[in-house]
């Protein structure tokens, strides 16, 4: 069955191939960047502006696709950034803009479409998130707490919303190979700084793990499945065997045991 699907962050990487694919199979697809001219012309599906940190463009995004389309079907939080950088180093700034976009702005989208899929009686909406917020990670804490955040709310929200026949779950995704390293808010990396020597180390994994990730058309193939689905599990990661075991690991372990696992990987 054709369904309405909105996905935000549609410009590139995961976003853009999940809704090129979703247009594909026959979907009315709705995906949203900053700039969506820059980018209509080569996407196969249609591009609306949306700037998810702001309130008056997510409350134009809806109106707008609820005037072309008649409803929402499928919300897909996708848009986010990564952040790097030892926590005493990173500003506050960059840690509070790091939160409205990668928790504020999709709960505050969330809040713009639940009166319209309560009225429809039905919607599915599939928070991106990651595997990272199982933990905290050296140099990623606010990335992981970000995550982390949206999943805790998301999980309440599941449970707030199933009597009016809407359905939420989070998709934790582990490293895959994408462009989040040219697009994630990097903590410059100084010389002089005590942390020099480990955030450097860990900056060159996170990059060889982005570029090492699996095919973002596995996380695809799981959105899908999830879309087909009539009750969704609260959460599904996709990712290599390690990652999707580690949040396991983290229940099963001691917990200073699994923090020397973390520090020995992370060669600290």
């Amino acid at each position: 069955m054709s369904k309405v699907v909105v996905i935000t962050g549609a410009s590139s990487g995961l976003g853009r191939a999940t809704a090129q694919h979703l247009s594909e199979q026959g979907h009315r697809v709705f995906g949203t960047c900053r700039n969506p001219s820059q980018h209509q012309a080569t996407a196969g599906f249609e591009m609306l502006p949306l700037e998810i940190t702001d309130t008056t463009s997510i409350q134009s995004l809806v109106q707008c696709v609820r005037e072309k389309a008649q409803r929402i079907d499928v919300l897909i939080n996708n848009a986010g950034v990564g952040i790097t950088g030892p926590q005493e180093e990173i500003t506050m700034e960059a840690i509070h803009q790091h939160f409205k976009t990668n928790c504020y702005g999709p709960l505050e989208l969330i809040q713009a479409v639940l009166p319209h899929m309560r009225q429809q009686k039905t919607g599915l909406i599939i928070n991106i998130t990651s595997i990272a917020a199982d933990m905290g990670l050296p140099f990623r804490g606010p990335y992981a707490a970000a995550k982390s955040a949206l999943e805790r709310m998301s999980e309440a929200l599941r449970m707030e919303v199933k009597a009016f026949g809407i359905e939420i779950c989070n998709l934790a995704p582990g490293d895959f190979v994408s462009n989040i390293a040219q697009g994630r808010h990097h903590a410059p990396l100084l010389e002089d700084s005590p942390y020099y020597e480990s955030y450097k180390t860990s900056l060159e994994m996170m990059n060889a793990h982005v570029e090492q990730g699996i095919d973002p058309k596995a996380i695809v193939a799981k959105i899908e499945a999830i879309m087909e689905q009539k009750n969704p599990a609260v959460r599904y990661k996709v990712g290599a065997p390690l990652q999707k075991i580690s949040g396991v690991l983290k229940v099963l372990l001691p917990s200073r045991w699994f923090e020397k696992l973390l520090m020995n990987h992370y060669k600290l």
